[in-house]
């Protein structure tokens, strides 16, 4: 049975995705948002780049991993636990 590199492929997210739990990708100031809503919010933070710096943004809430990608450094709340991570890795 032949399969397309479309199915393939959509096949090894479902498996990373079940490997590593939902995460969602949102733009920074959707997940500002999040961040506002936690009570006690731990945000992972990784910079990187070798052409263009960007920063990496993580937190949990409701069971479910928020993820957003930053060309400056976000202002966090005062009330952010950060952690400063190496890099954060994506699985798509």
């Amino acid at each position: 049975m032949a399969y397309s590199s479309g199915a393939v492929a959509a096949a090894a997210i479902a498996r990373a995705t079940k490997a590593s739990g939902d995460v969602i990708n949102m733009d920074p100031d959707s997940f500002l948002a999040i961040v506002s809503r936690c009570e006690k919010p731990l945000v992972v933070v990784a910079s990187g780049g070798l052409l263009h710096k960007s920063f990496r943004y993580l937190v949990g809430y409701k069971g479910l991993a928020f993820h957003t990608k930053s060309k400056i450094e976000l202002m966090l709340p005062g009330k952010v636990e950060v952690v400063a991570a190496k890099s954060i890795s994506m699985p798509f």
